[in-house]
């Protein structure tokens, strides 16, 4: 209604002048009034349908927002397909005043063969910037005639069943199509699937576009639901009916008026197009080596588990969080038992699920639980475990995670316990006794030991722990230090590294590796100098041993020594090859300028 409103105040605006001429002036009044956003641009290509037929074709749409392209884009060679451009169209959207442009270009795609064809992704230029679309799958079936006898004899209507794969799992979700092809129809009922022994899940929208089959065009409406098989064996899906009026143009000239003003040039036939039904092998899950925890998912998923907090205390809930991702039936997904989870208190989870799809075949369920922890002597958070039976293996799967530890202290405060004094019973009289008798024989003496905290071996046991916990305290300690000093840890890096070149410069003497002993000691040479100069070892050349050395309180031999060494290397790139002696007469060399840097001071 806006937009009418807008073209009737402009043709009134310029009544003297032509429509051509009117239409600059339009496109002006538009962008005057009109709020300018400014968007990157989007580029988007999509198919109106993923499944067709030989000779059947689709329409591919490549669209662009905010920003298109130059020039007209064209389609890389598509093997199996014929491409034909059908034009282009242009959108302009204004909504809470802000305006989107929008321009489509549109391929009519043709295929030659049955199987699937990818259209792969495109790369086009928009505004001075590569922009590139997401691939594309086109499933192509083998072409078959219409089922309904009086639509195949005058090419007016007919329905079809679609269906991925004709053999499918028990309790495996699927998409099912329906296609209804016309040309001139009115009194259109929704189709109706027999769908005796499956379970029909979520239906979407019908989306309609236009198609060409051979040498007629058609209008396309596309039914989409989920089905699930419901009972194992060769079940048949199908047929679908669909009522409708097929208007049929007259032949009889009689009864056709001359100028078609009473509209008498068609006759109406009520009919019922019926499709062909599809024979589906449903297969039982297996029997064997089902997982204990195994209640029914059947598809392909991807699991994830968060915890939090983790640090507790006996009685705190700790939050579960747990996300299932993949393709099947998302909203029917539950979590098993966790028989691992004894030590804590479990509470029924909440589950919310995001779809990716509008049959809801794929997606993400996220579960929420509580559990509460018993005891304190709880170290972790056993993994959990989820099993499901992918069709695709054909065979279950298990997905688990890792442990989660957690830290699990006393309760916070514990309730006050009754007085024992309080609520004992009196305790009755003892009951009096007899004379006790004189033993006729004494037992025999044992001998009394000392006690055991006088002995040296029960002492010595005790102070194990003890000694044992000292060490890992002071262990501990000197990771943390060291951790906290990364100075500390690049010297014993260093350290290291140089006892290991040392052992290699001996090894590449020996062996007459010229040019290798020459890269480990000018390696060498950078690691040392860098750690005490603290700088990265690949910034040292020979001209730090001036700028950052002299100066300190370094005799000028060792820098001498160091200028000689870095020559040395230098011209060894460009020398011929030494002999095992003469790299061998380098190695104490290097040795002691080692030491020498070693002792110098950061």
């Amino acid at each position: 209604m806006f937009k009418f409103l807008l073209f009737t105040k402009v043709d009134g605006l310029f009544p003297k002048h032509s429509k051509r001429q009117r239409l600059p002036a339009l496109a002006m009044l538009i962008l005057l009034f009109t709020p300018v956003a400014v968007h990157a641009a989007k580029f988007t290509a999509t198919l109106d349908r993923d499944t067709t037929r030989v000779g059947e074709s689709v329409t591919l749409s490549l669209n662009f927002e905010e920003g298109s392209p130059k020039a007209a884009p064209n389609l890389p060679p598509l093997p199996n397909l014929n491409v034909t451009s059908v034009g282009e169209s242009s959108q302009y959207t204004i909504a809470n005043g802000q305006t989107t442009a929008s321009r489509s270009f549109n391929f009519s795609l043709t295929p030659t063969q049955p199987g699937n064809i990818t259209i792969p992704a495109l790369r086009i230029e928009v505004d001075g910037k590569i922009l590139t679309s997401q691939p594309l799958t086109l499933r192509v079936l083998k072409n078959e005639a219409p089922a309904n006898p009086d639509a195949t004899l005058t090419n007016l209507a007919f329905v079809r069943l679609v269906v991925p794969k004709n053999e499918v799992y028990l309790g495996e979700p699927f998409p099912v199509e329906i296609q209804l092809y016309y040309q001139n129809v009115q009194n259109v009922r929704m189709p109706q699937l027999h769908a005796e022994g499956f379970s029909l899940g979520k239906s979407t929208e019908p989306t309609q576009t236009r198609t060409q089959v051979g040498n007629f065009i058609y209008n396309l409406v596309v039914f989409k639901m989920s089905a699930t098989a419901a009972k194992a064996g060769t079940l048949t899906l199908g047929p679908v009916e669909c009522s409708l009026t097929v208007l049929v143009p007259m032949n009889n000239q009689r009864q056709r008026d001359l100028f078609g003003f009473f509209g008498n040039n068609m006759q109406a036939y009520p009919t019922t197009l019926v499709s062909e039904p599809q024979t589906m092998r449903v297969l039982p899950l297996p029997t064997e080596k089902v997982p204990d925890n195994f209640n029914g998912a059947v598809g392909e998923f991807a699991l994830s588990v968060s915890a939090g907090p983790t640090n507790v205390a006996v009685g705190d809930p700790i939050t579960l969080k747990v996300q299932i991702t993949g393709r099947g039936a998302m909203d029917a997904l539950s979590l098993p038992d966790q028989p691992q989870w004894r030590e804590f208190k479990i509470y029924p989870p909440t589950s919310t699920v995001t779809n990716r799809d509008p049959l809801g075949l794929s997606g993400v369920k996220t579960f929420e639980q509580v559990l509460i922890p018993q005891n304190h002597e709880i170290k972790f958070l056993p993994p959990l475990e989820f099993s499901f039976f992918d069709p695709n293996r054909k065979s279950y799967r298990t997905l688990t995670n890792a442990g989660i530890p957690l830290i699990v202290g006393y309760a916070a405060s514990t309730s006050a316990q009754p007085s024992i004094l309080a609520s004992a019973a009196p305790a009755a009289s003892p009951p009096t006794s007899d004379i006790v008798h004189i033993k006729a024989r004494m037992d025999t003496l044992g001998l009394v030991s000392a006690p055991l905290v006088q002995q040296t071996w029960f002492l010595t046991l005790q102070s194990v722990p003890v000694l044992v916990w000292l060490s890992l305290l002071v262990m501990r300690k000197r990771n943390e230090a060291l951790a906290n000093n990364p100075k500390l840890r690049r010297q014993r890096e260093v350290a290291r590294r140089i006892q290991t070149g040392l052992q290699e410069l001996h090894n590449q003497a020996n062996a007459q590796q010229s040019e290798d002993f020459f890269a480990t000691l000018f390696r060498l040479l950078q690691e040392q100098l860098g750690e005490r100069l603290d700088l990265p070892a690949s910034a040292i050349t020979e001209a730090v041993i001036d700028e950052r050395l002299r100066g300190r309180t370094v005799p000028e031999q060792t820098l001498t020594e160091l200028h000689e060494l870095f020559q040395t290397c230098n011209q060894a790139r460009y020398a011929p090859q030494k002999t095992s002696r003469e790299l061998a007469s380098l190695v104490p060399r290097v040795e002691s300028i080692l030491r020498e840097l070693q002792s110098l001071k950061q």
